[in-house]
Formats: structure tokens, C-alpha cells, sequence
């Protein structure tokens, strides 16, 4: 579902699945980071697809560029296989999660490098979910659904439930399409597929996360529990350090 509706009709198609619909399918521009999908679409699975193969280091590609891009450069290729700490500042307190840098060192190692560039600093947690699904989406530097860092990368540390408290990457829904956007999933939501990585543990601050989803949505006008939280949380400071 895109964050920005267009017309009842595309806000219900886009509501089957939590994937897939962008900001401009027919125009070519940069689909939404949309996935998870709501739950009409969403259901309980294993691992859609083996993790990828990791031998030569990791591969960051390029993103389809526009406005929404914010280009900081490119993560080393070789990632740091740890656990690592990443910190949050923001305008309601502090929030910590516990990054597995061991399951996701790519993954881990990308956010890392976008902290160290300031990437994720004062921007706005975009996207809440509502109905079906209960997430809270942060990580869009134009706090869009479309934007990102300039390179993407592929999906690894599936098959886990997203259980209260963890925190997985967000994608279009094509292959390798992660970037910097992550979702916090403040209610057990077994009936997601298992096929977004893994990122981390939300270790403390997960009050915060309740006191912005108990607000709900500052604009709901087809009824479909999706859209920008009405409680507004900014991402003021955030970095990572390995354990």
C-alpha cells in the first residue's frame, strides 16, 4: 500500500498486499518501500527464498535515483559479522535496538554506514499500520515511502515470525530491493510473510512505539489503517556501534 493514496480504487488494490504498489507504476517512477503489506495478503509462510550467498562480500547495486534519493555513497563490501547496538534519539526519548549483525551483517552493515553519514538524522517515522498489520515504518529520509539511500541491496535472515518488538527491512517487493527503510512491529504479526529480513530486537523504548500506535493515524480517509502516525515521531540522532 502506498502511504500517499491516489484513488479509493489503487488504496484498495494496493490493500491486498503489502508490497508491490508504488508512488508511480505506470510512470516509472521509484516504487514504494511498501512492504509489509496489510494482512488480506499476508500470510503465514517459511522462507520464500534461501539467503543470499555472501563468498565475495556483499553487493550493494545501484538505486533508481530521483528526488527522494539521498546519495551518501556505498557501504564497504566486506561486512563486520557482529552484533552491534543501534541507538535512537528522538523527539518522544530514546529508543535501542540490538541489530543481528551475525544472521543480517549485510543488512547491519548498510544501516551502520548510513548512520555514520547522518543519513537517518531528523527524519520522520512516515508510515503506522493499523488494521490487519502493526507496524510503525521509519527510515525515509523525504519521508515519502519512496526514498532512500542510492544503492539497494538482497534480503537475508528470513523465515523468523515477526513477533512484538523486532524490527525488519522494508522493500518494494522485488528482488533485492532493501534500502534504509525498517519497520518496528509493536503486535505479534505471525500472519506476515517471513520473507523480510531480519534486522534486530527493540530492546528499549518499545513504550514509545505503544504511545504513538495507541494515537493512530493523522489521516485515514478510506478507512484502511495505513498513513502517517498522528502522534508524530522524529528520528532526531541515530548511531550504531558493534559489540
Amino acid at each position: 500500500m502506498t502511504l500517499r493514496r491516489r484513488a479509493v480504487t489503487a488504496a484498495l488494490a494496493c490493500s491486498l498486499l503489502l508490497t508491490g504498489c508504488s508512488a508511480g507504476t505506470d510512470t516509472g517512477t521509484k516504487p514504494v518501500q511498501g512492504r509489509p503489506l496489510n494482512a488480506a495478503g499476508a500470510t503465514a509462510t517459511g522462507p520464500s527464498s534461501a539467503p543470499p550467498a555472501r563468498s565475495g562480500g556483499c553487493v550493494y547495486k545501484p538505486s533508481p535515483a530521483d528526488a527522494t534519493t539521498k546519495d551518501v555513497g556505498v557501504p564497504p563490501a566486506t561486512p563486520k559479522a557482529a552484533k552491534a547496538t543501534m541507538s535512537i534519539t528522538t523527539n518522544l526519548g530514546p529508543i535501542e535496538i540490538t541489530l543481528d549483525g551475525v544472521g543480517a551483517p549485510c543488512s547491519t552493515a548498510s544501516f551502520a554506514y548510513l548512520a555514520g553519514k547522518q543519513f537517518f538524522d531528523n527524519t520522520k517515522c512516515h508510515r503506522l499500520t493499523t488494521q490487519g498489520i502493526w507496524v510503525l515504518q521509519c527510515g525515509d529520509p523525504s519521508a515519502t515511502g519512496t526514498g532512500g539511500p542510492a544503492y539497494r541491496y538482497a534480503t537475508e535472515n528470513t523465515g523468523a515470525p515477526y513477533l512484538r518488538g523486532t524490527v525488519a527491512i522494508a522493500n518494494t517487493g522485488q528482488p533485492e530491493s532493501n534500502g534504509s527503510q525498517f519497520f518496528i512491529n509493536y503486535k505479534d504479526n505471525t500472519q506476515l510473510q517471513t520473507d523480510y529480513t531480519m534486522l534486530g530486537q527493540v530492546t528499549k523504548g518499545m513504550d514509545l512505539i505503544d504511545q504513538v500506535a495507541a494515537a493512530g493515524v493523522a489521516a485515514d480517509p478510506n478507512g484502511t489503517g495505513d498513513g502517517p502516525p498522528k502522534t508524530e515521531i522524529v528520528l532526531q540522532k541515530v548511531t550504531i556501534a558493534y559489540a
